[in-house]
């Protein structure tokens, strides 16, 4: 029963959906201002660092996909 206690105290961080989220609204430019505040008191900045490269990233290959599939439409 001790350790349920310690589960308790540790630092919650937030979740994938929420970092999700949290990415998409700030890429189509609609983050809330509560949302924002929530996201910098988080524990460690690390995920929402690397959820930005993986969807940037996800963003710019589509991008180049889509180009190529028009010009190779021509």
């Amino acid at each position: 029963m001790a350790t349920e206690g310690k589960d308790d105290q540790k630092p919650k961080g937030p979740g994938v959906l929420k970092i999700i989220q949290s990415i998409l609204a700030g890429a189509f430019g609609v983050q809330s201002d509560k949302r924002r505040q929530e996201d910098f008191s988080s524990h460690s900045p690390l995920p929402y660092i690397i959820a930005g490269l993986l969807f940037t990233t996800g963003f710019v290959v589509t991008l180049v996909v889509v180009v190529k599939l028009v010009l190779s439409a021509q």
